[in-house]
């Protein structure tokens, strides 16, 4: 009997990989073996596959079975493979035209009665199917709605096998999946307004340049400053994700399998907890997953209490800050994933949380304050673009303030000036580098007589003089100037205080 070949679809990282299913049914002993480099999972198929094709009405051929997944030295894992095993060893016994399985990629996982199980990246696998010219794709139910999103294949969900069978044949008709209704990662819009915050004029300022750049931010105040209320109302006033960018985020959440079969239309906020792990954080594990910071792709990473992350887990993030990846070499090979985020941290300025307040005595000694601020080394600190003082609130703030403006007017003024962006570079001033920089931070004789004493005065790094002047773009992007002047260059270096943290 001929090989009856099925397509399929593997997940490596947040991208998918074409994989061909090769059954041979021959004479032989009966057995069934899969080879092409399966993990656990896969070799656990055989199990499911032979239960869940009796359990849908059909005979597994009593003769030997062999399985090939190709190409062999890419290591298969998950559940993944599962339908498109069945439906090519039905097409090899007679049961299925084999013929009605080309132009058609596969993907599902089995259950014992023969239902059809959702599986993680289905938008990636819509994705490459469509680069792969194969115009159908067949998936789980659940997750039809989710790869139709791409639209540029046509998307079928079955709930079993039989119905798959059936479906192929011709004998039902299902319609393809239309995409589901956008979702959103964080709270509803509106609930958190900066117009809530009383005070901190400029710390509010600070975020709004970092929402309007795409910047990152390191707040440092006392316990109860409204660290934590300020970095929580950041997402309100980003300015709305792109079509292309909500593809990239829903990818990112599908292959950690976190999507419910719809786009992702909300810029994402993470806010994990300091005992985080390595692999939690920036992605891994022995069958890798997104981390946190992946799952912050074009949101906010939101890092809390910064110093009490271990050191071991904070330098995880320096690859990221720079290339907006996190990359996860294994020895079975190496997954990327996107992490293009912006960092927003807070922190006291010591254990106590006092130093420096005049209504509270600071508790800690030098040798307790070394050891807290030593938590944060140089290299990480480079990658920060702003360093805000945030102190309490003064009593009349409190108790006598008027309403302070609100979100959606500060959202105006950063969507204007990140579309002055887009158009004039095509990327968030935080993302400028090499020539593109030097081309569009052209300064003013001013601002260059003060730049360059600044960077004598402040001994700046390479990185940070960089960082400096993407920020004074944003600044000048915000004003609608063209041109960086003094004024902008001034703001941007006084969010430059790395003495705030002892840097």
């Amino acid at each position: 009997m001929a090989v009856c070949r099925a397509r399929s679809l593997a997940l490596v990282g947040v991208d998918a990989v074409p994989v061909e299913v090769e059954v041979d049914i021959s004479s032989g002993l009966p057995g069934f073996s899969i080879v092409g480099l399966p993990d656990a999972a896969v070799q656990e198929a055989r199990e499911r596959v032979r239960v869940a094709i009796s359990n849908a009405g059909y005979k597994f051929p009593a003769r030997k079975v062999v399985v090939n997944l190709a190409p062999a030295n890419l290591r298969k894992e998950g559940p993944t493979f599962d339908l498109p095993i069945a439906l090519a060893i039905l097409a090899a016994s007679g049961v299925l035209r084999a013929r009605v399985l080309e132009g058609c990629a596969i993907a599902g996982e089995l259950s014992l009665d023969g239902g059809v199980r959702g599986i993680r990246g289905a938008l990636s696998m819509a994705e490459r199917a469509y680069e792969e010219g194969l115009p159908r794709l067949l998936l789980p139910a659940r997750n039809a709605a989710e790869a139709a999103c791409m639209g540029r294949v046509e998307v079928f969900g079955v709930e079993s096998l039989r119905e798959a069978v059936e479906f192929l044949e011709g004998g039902v008709r299902i319609e393809p999946a239309v995409p589901g209704a956008d979702e959103g990662l964080g709270e509803e819009e509106g609930e958190d307004d900066f117009a809530d915050v009383v005070g901190q004029d400029f710390a509010k300022r600070a975020l709004e340049v970092t929402a309007a750049g795409g910047h990152n931010v390191l707040m440092c105040g006392p316990p109860g400053a409204g660290k934590t209320m300020l970095a929580r109302r950041l997402p309100g006033i980003l300015p709305p994700l792109t079509l292309q960018e909500s593809i990239e985020v829903t990818k990112v959440y599908s292959a950690a399998g976190q999507t419910d079969g719809r786009l992702l239309r909300v810029r994402p906020f993470r806010s994990p907890h300091h005992t985080i792990s390595t692999s939690g954080l920036a992605g891994g594990g022995s069958n890798p997953r997104p981390g946190e910071v992946s799952l912050a792709h074009h949101g906010v990473l939101f890092l809390d209490e910064l110093p009490e992350f271990s050191r071991k887990t904070l330098e995880v993030l320096r690859q990221p800050l720079e290339d907006g990846r996190v990359t996860i070499a294994r020895v079975a090979g190496t997954v990327s994933y996107p992490a293009r985020v912006t960092l927003v941290c807070s922190m006291n300025p010591c254990p106590c949380g006092y130093a420096g307040d005049t209504h509270h005595e600071c508790r800690c000694s030098a040798a307790q304050m070394e050891r807290y601020r030593s938590r944060l080394s140089g290299p990480l600190l480079d990658r920060i673009d702003l360093f805000v003082n945030v102190p309490r609130p003064r009593r009349r703030e409190l108790r006598g303030a008027p309403r302070a403006e609100g979100s959606a007017r500060i959202r105006e003024r950063v969507v204007a000036a990140r579309e002055v962006q887009l158009r004039r570079q095509g990327v968030p001033n935080a993302a400028l580098g090499g020539r593109r920089l030097r081309e569009t931070c052209e300064l003013d004789w001013e601002a260059e007589a003060l730049f360059s004493a600044a960077i004598d005065r402040m001994g700046l790094s390479g990185r940070a003089h960089d960082r400096i002047l993407r920020v004074a773009r944003t600044v000048a992007d915000l004003s609608g100037e063209a041109r960086i002047s003094v004024d902008h260059l001034a703001e941007a270096l006084n969010y430059r205080r790395t003495s705030l943290v002892g840097a």
